[in-house]
Protein backbone atom coordinates (compact mmCIF):
# COMPACT_ATOMS: atom_id res chain seq x y z
CA UNK A 1 0.00 0.00 0.00
CA UNK A 2 1.32 3.46 -0.88
CA UNK A 3 -0.02 6.68 0.59
CA UNK A 4 0.95 10.23 -0.28
CA UNK A 5 0.83 12.15 2.98
CA UNK A 6 -0.30 15.77 3.26
CA UNK A 7 0.52 18.20 6.02
CA UNK A 8 -2.33 20.01 7.70
CA UNK A 9 -2.10 23.04 9.97
CA UNK A 10 -4.72 23.91 12.58
CA UNK A 11 -4.78 26.86 14.97
CA UNK A 12 -6.65 26.92 18.27
CA UNK A 13 -6.86 29.57 20.95
CA UNK A 14 -7.62 29.61 24.62
CA UNK A 15 -9.80 32.22 26.29
CA UNK A 16 -6.93 34.39 27.49
CA UNK A 17 -6.65 36.73 24.49
CA UNK A 18 -8.68 35.43 21.51
CA UNK A 19 -8.54 38.78 19.67
CA UNK A 20 -4.77 38.50 19.23
CA UNK A 21 -5.08 34.86 18.16
CA UNK A 22 -7.66 35.80 15.52
CA UNK A 23 -5.33 38.51 14.21
CA UNK A 24 -2.57 35.91 13.83
CA UNK A 25 -4.92 33.55 12.01
CA UNK A 26 -6.05 36.38 9.72
CA UNK A 27 -2.43 37.06 8.73
CA UNK A 28 -2.15 33.41 7.73
CA UNK A 29 -5.44 33.48 5.82
CA UNK A 30 -6.85 30.84 8.16
CA UNK A 31 -9.61 30.50 10.69
CA UNK A 32 -9.33 29.54 14.33
CA UNK A 33 -10.29 25.94 15.00
CA UNK A 34 -13.43 25.04 16.89
CA UNK A 35 -12.78 23.98 20.48
CA UNK A 36 -15.18 23.79 23.40
CA UNK A 37 -13.85 25.48 26.52
CA UNK A 38 -15.85 25.79 29.70
CA UNK A 39 -15.53 25.65 33.48
CA UNK A 40 -17.08 23.17 35.85
CA UNK A 41 -18.87 24.62 38.86
CA UNK A 42 -15.81 24.02 41.05
CA UNK A 43 -13.53 25.93 38.66
CA UNK A 44 -11.97 22.98 36.82
CA UNK A 45 -11.49 23.46 33.07
CA UNK A 46 -13.10 21.31 30.38
CA UNK A 47 -11.66 21.08 26.85
CA UNK A 48 -12.92 19.21 23.80
CA UNK A 49 -11.85 19.76 20.21
CA UNK A 50 -14.88 20.03 17.95
CA UNK A 51 -12.96 18.97 14.84
CA UNK A 52 -10.54 16.21 13.90
CA UNK A 53 -6.87 16.97 14.74
CA UNK A 54 -5.41 13.52 14.02
CA UNK A 55 -2.15 13.83 12.10
CA UNK A 56 -2.24 17.66 12.12
CA UNK A 57 0.32 20.28 13.07
CA UNK A 58 -1.63 21.88 15.91
CA UNK A 59 -0.78 25.35 17.20
CA UNK A 60 -2.25 26.25 20.59
CA UNK A 61 -2.12 30.01 21.21
CA UNK A 62 -2.49 31.31 24.75
CA UNK A 63 -0.68 34.28 26.23
CA UNK A 64 -0.20 34.07 29.98
CA UNK A 65 -2.27 37.07 31.03
CA UNK A 66 -4.56 37.56 34.01
CA UNK A 67 -5.88 35.33 35.45
CA UNK A 68 -2.43 33.94 34.69
CA UNK A 69 -2.64 30.62 36.52
CA UNK A 70 -5.99 29.72 34.95
CA UNK A 71 -4.78 30.65 31.46
CA UNK A 72 -1.62 28.57 31.84
CA UNK A 73 -3.67 25.59 33.04
CA UNK A 74 -6.11 25.99 30.16
CA UNK A 75 -3.27 25.90 27.62
CA UNK A 76 -1.80 22.81 29.27
CA UNK A 77 -5.14 21.01 29.10
CA UNK A 78 -5.61 22.02 25.45
CA UNK A 79 -2.17 20.61 24.63
CA UNK A 80 -2.91 17.39 26.48
CA UNK A 81 -6.24 17.00 24.72
CA UNK A 82 -4.57 17.48 21.30
CA UNK A 83 -1.93 14.91 22.21
CA UNK A 84 -4.57 12.33 23.17
CA UNK A 85 -6.44 13.13 19.95
CA UNK A 86 -3.34 12.04 17.98
CA UNK A 87 -2.11 15.40 16.72
CA UNK A 88 1.16 14.83 14.84
CA UNK A 89 3.00 17.85 16.26
CA UNK A 90 1.88 20.36 18.88
CA UNK A 91 3.35 23.85 19.16
CA UNK A 92 2.52 26.01 22.17
CA UNK A 93 2.45 29.70 21.28
CA UNK A 94 3.01 31.74 24.46
CA UNK A 95 3.55 35.38 23.41
CA UNK A 96 4.10 36.22 27.07
CA UNK A 97 5.72 33.33 28.95
CA UNK A 98 4.50 33.33 32.53
CA UNK A 99 6.87 33.11 35.50
CA UNK A 100 9.85 33.98 33.29
CA UNK A 101 11.33 36.27 35.97
CA UNK A 102 11.62 33.32 38.36
CA UNK A 103 14.43 31.72 36.36
CA UNK A 104 16.94 31.24 39.18
CA UNK A 105 17.22 31.19 42.96
CA UNK A 106 18.10 34.66 44.23
CA UNK A 107 17.61 33.56 47.84
CA UNK A 108 17.52 30.24 49.65
CA UNK A 109 14.30 28.18 49.62
CA UNK A 110 12.95 29.88 46.47
CA UNK A 111 11.52 27.96 43.49
CA UNK A 112 12.70 28.16 39.88
CA UNK A 113 9.18 28.49 38.54
CA UNK A 114 10.17 29.20 34.93
CA UNK A 115 11.65 25.69 34.87
CA UNK A 116 8.50 24.24 36.44
CA UNK A 117 6.37 25.77 33.68
CA UNK A 118 8.74 24.39 31.04
CA UNK A 119 8.36 20.91 32.54
CA UNK A 120 4.57 21.27 32.60
CA UNK A 121 4.42 22.25 28.92
CA UNK A 122 6.67 19.32 28.03
CA UNK A 123 4.72 16.76 30.04
CA UNK A 124 1.42 18.05 28.64
CA UNK A 125 2.69 17.18 25.15
CA UNK A 126 4.13 20.33 23.54
CA UNK A 127 6.73 19.43 20.91
CA UNK A 128 7.80 23.04 20.47
CA UNK A 129 7.26 26.34 22.27
CA UNK A 130 7.22 29.85 20.78
CA UNK A 131 7.46 32.99 22.89
CA UNK A 132 8.35 36.66 22.43
CA UNK A 133 11.19 38.46 24.25
CA UNK A 134 11.77 36.16 27.19
CA UNK A 135 12.78 37.98 30.35
CA UNK A 136 15.82 35.72 30.51
CA UNK A 137 17.15 33.70 27.58
CA UNK A 138 18.35 30.97 29.94
CA UNK A 139 14.71 29.79 30.03
CA UNK A 140 15.50 28.10 26.70
CA UNK A 141 17.80 25.73 28.58
CA UNK A 142 14.86 24.46 30.63
CA UNK A 143 13.45 22.71 27.54
CA UNK A 144 14.70 19.52 25.89
CA UNK A 145 12.77 20.37 22.72
CA UNK A 146 13.00 23.54 20.60
CA UNK A 147 11.95 26.90 21.99
CA UNK A 148 11.76 29.76 19.51
CA UNK A 149 12.34 33.06 21.29
CA UNK A 150 11.07 35.77 18.96
CA UNK A 151 11.77 39.46 19.35
CA UNK A 152 9.63 42.55 18.89
CA UNK A 153 12.80 44.60 18.38
CA UNK A 154 12.28 45.23 14.62
CA UNK A 155 8.73 46.48 15.22
CA UNK A 156 9.76 48.86 18.01
CA UNK A 157 12.79 50.17 16.11
CA UNK A 158 10.64 50.82 13.02
CA UNK A 159 8.19 52.81 15.16
CA UNK A 160 11.07 54.89 16.48
CA UNK A 161 12.71 55.49 13.09
CA UNK A 162 9.50 56.77 11.57
CA UNK A 163 9.24 59.54 14.19
CA UNK A 164 12.72 60.62 15.33
CA UNK A 165 16.12 61.07 13.62
CA UNK A 166 18.59 58.46 14.91
CA UNK A 167 21.30 61.04 15.65
CA UNK A 168 19.03 62.76 18.20
CA UNK A 169 18.30 59.53 20.08
CA UNK A 170 19.94 58.18 23.22
CA UNK A 171 19.02 54.57 23.98
CA UNK A 172 19.04 53.90 27.71
CA UNK A 173 18.89 50.76 29.80
CA UNK A 174 16.79 51.32 32.96
CA UNK A 175 18.94 48.79 34.86
CA UNK A 176 21.92 46.49 34.38
CA UNK A 177 19.74 43.57 33.35
CA UNK A 178 18.59 45.27 30.15
CA UNK A 179 22.01 46.35 28.81
CA UNK A 180 21.99 43.49 26.29
CA UNK A 181 18.61 44.67 24.95
CA UNK A 182 19.90 48.25 24.72
CA UNK A 183 22.90 47.08 22.69
CA UNK A 184 20.59 45.26 20.26
CA UNK A 185 18.67 48.50 19.73
CA UNK A 186 21.94 50.29 19.02
CA UNK A 187 22.90 47.80 16.31
CA UNK A 188 19.78 48.91 14.40
CA UNK A 189 20.26 52.59 15.29
CA UNK A 190 23.99 53.11 14.62
CA UNK A 191 23.80 56.91 14.96
CA UNK A 192 22.20 56.74 18.41
CA UNK A 193 24.16 56.98 21.67
CA UNK A 194 23.95 54.78 24.78
CA UNK A 195 23.18 55.66 28.40
CA UNK A 196 23.20 53.46 31.47
CA UNK A 197 21.16 53.69 34.64
CA UNK A 198 21.87 51.98 37.94
CA UNK A 199 19.10 50.96 40.31
CA UNK A 200 18.63 49.14 43.56
CA UNK A 201 15.64 47.29 44.94
CA UNK A 202 14.35 48.56 48.27
CA UNK A 203 11.56 45.96 48.55
CA UNK A 204 9.44 43.49 46.60
CA UNK A 205 8.47 45.24 43.31
CA UNK A 206 10.02 48.49 44.65
CA UNK A 207 13.10 50.02 43.02
CA UNK A 208 15.13 53.25 43.15
CA UNK A 209 17.29 54.73 40.38
CA UNK A 210 20.74 55.60 41.72
CA UNK A 211 22.53 57.26 38.83
CA UNK A 212 22.88 57.88 35.09
CA UNK A 213 25.98 57.34 32.95
CA UNK A 214 25.98 59.03 29.52
CA UNK A 215 25.18 62.41 27.98
CA UNK A 216 21.40 62.82 27.88
CA UNK A 217 21.11 66.62 27.98
CA UNK A 218 18.84 67.88 25.19
CA UNK A 219 18.34 64.36 23.79
CA UNK A 220 15.33 62.19 23.03
CA UNK A 221 16.01 59.34 25.45
CA UNK A 222 14.46 55.97 24.75
CA UNK A 223 14.14 53.61 27.72
CA UNK A 224 14.00 50.01 26.51
CA UNK A 225 12.78 47.03 28.51
CA UNK A 226 11.21 43.64 27.93
CA UNK A 227 8.21 44.34 30.18
CA UNK A 228 6.53 47.03 32.23
CA UNK A 229 4.98 45.51 35.34
CA UNK A 230 4.36 47.95 38.20
CA UNK A 231 6.29 50.64 36.23
CA UNK A 232 8.43 51.64 39.22
CA UNK A 233 11.73 51.07 37.39
CA UNK A 234 10.76 52.82 34.16
CA UNK A 235 9.17 55.82 35.90
CA UNK A 236 12.08 56.28 38.30
CA UNK A 237 14.48 56.13 35.37
CA UNK A 238 12.45 58.74 33.44
CA UNK A 239 12.53 61.14 36.39
CA UNK A 240 16.31 60.74 36.72
CA UNK A 241 16.79 61.40 32.99
CA UNK A 242 14.62 64.54 33.00
CA UNK A 243 16.54 65.85 36.03
CA UNK A 244 19.70 65.53 33.93
CA UNK A 245 18.30 67.61 31.09
CA UNK A 246 16.72 65.12 28.69
CA UNK A 247 14.51 66.80 26.07
CA UNK A 248 11.93 64.02 26.21
CA UNK A 249 11.70 60.44 27.46
CA UNK A 250 10.04 57.58 25.60
CA UNK A 251 9.51 54.07 26.94
CA UNK A 252 9.54 51.05 24.59
CA UNK A 253 8.73 47.59 25.94
CA UNK A 254 7.36 44.34 24.61
CA UNK A 255 5.04 43.17 27.38
CA UNK A 256 2.50 45.56 29.00
CA UNK A 257 1.91 43.64 32.25
CA UNK A 258 0.81 46.90 33.94
CA UNK A 259 -0.14 45.52 37.31
CA UNK A 260 -0.94 47.33 40.55
CA UNK A 261 -0.05 51.04 40.46
CA UNK A 262 1.44 50.92 36.94
CA UNK A 263 -1.13 53.10 35.15
CA UNK A 264 -1.16 55.74 37.87
CA UNK A 265 2.65 55.89 37.82
CA UNK A 266 2.85 56.08 34.02
CA UNK A 267 0.23 58.82 33.89
CA UNK A 268 2.18 60.92 36.39
CA UNK A 269 5.66 60.15 35.04
CA UNK A 270 7.54 62.51 32.66
CA UNK A 271 7.26 59.98 29.83
CA UNK A 272 5.94 61.39 26.56
CA UNK A 273 5.03 58.06 24.95
CA UNK A 274 4.85 54.44 26.09
CA UNK A 275 5.06 51.99 23.18
CA UNK A 276 4.22 48.33 23.84
CA UNK A 277 3.08 45.33 21.83
CA UNK A 278 -0.09 43.26 22.08
CA UNK A 279 1.49 40.18 23.65
CA UNK A 280 -0.91 40.95 26.51
CA UNK A 281 -4.36 42.53 26.36
CA UNK A 282 -4.85 46.08 27.62
CA UNK A 283 -8.01 46.36 29.72
CA UNK A 284 -9.98 49.61 29.18
CA UNK A 285 -8.68 51.07 32.45
CA UNK A 286 -5.11 50.73 31.12
CA UNK A 287 -5.72 52.50 27.81
CA UNK A 288 -3.95 55.74 28.66
CA UNK A 289 -3.53 58.40 26.00
CA UNK A 290 0.25 58.07 26.14
CA UNK A 291 0.21 54.29 25.51
CA UNK A 292 0.52 53.09 21.90
CA UNK A 293 0.24 49.42 20.92
CA UNK A 294 2.18 47.78 18.09
CA UNK A 295 0.89 44.40 16.88
CA UNK A 296 3.16 41.34 17.04
CA UNK A 297 0.67 39.28 15.01
CA UNK A 298 2.70 39.52 11.76
CA UNK A 299 5.89 38.10 13.32
CA UNK A 300 4.02 35.35 15.18
CA UNK A 301 2.17 34.39 11.99
CA UNK A 302 5.40 34.36 9.94
CA UNK A 303 7.05 32.16 12.57
CA UNK A 304 4.17 29.70 12.60
CA UNK A 305 4.30 29.48 8.81
CA UNK A 306 8.05 28.82 8.92
CA UNK A 307 7.63 26.10 11.55
CA UNK A 308 4.87 24.41 9.56
CA UNK A 309 6.94 24.52 6.37
CA UNK A 310 10.13 23.42 8.20
CA UNK A 311 11.88 26.66 7.26
CA UNK A 312 14.33 28.78 9.26
CA UNK A 313 12.85 31.02 11.95
CA UNK A 314 16.06 32.95 12.65
CA UNK A 315 16.20 34.20 9.07
CA UNK A 316 12.99 36.12 9.72
CA UNK A 317 14.82 38.17 12.35
CA UNK A 318 18.28 38.48 10.74
CA UNK A 319 19.57 36.11 13.45
CA UNK A 320 18.71 38.65 16.18
CA UNK A 321 16.24 36.32 17.85
CA UNK A 322 17.62 33.68 20.20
Amino acid sequence: MEITTKKRMQIFTGRGYPAMSKEVADHLGMRLGDVELKDFSNGEIYVRYQENVRGSDVFVIQTHCEPINQNIMEQLIMIEAAKRASAKRITAICPFYGYSRQDKKAKSREPITARLLADMLTVAGADRVVSVDLHSQQVQGFFDQPLDSLTALPLLVDWLRERFPSKEIVVASPDAGRVNLMEKFLTRLPEASPAYLAKTRTGHNVSKTLGVTGDVAGATVVLVDDMIDTAGTICGAAEALMERGAKRVLALATHPVLSGPACRRLQAAPIERVVVTNTLPLPPCHELDKIEVVSIAPIVASTMKAIFEDQSVSELFDDQNQ
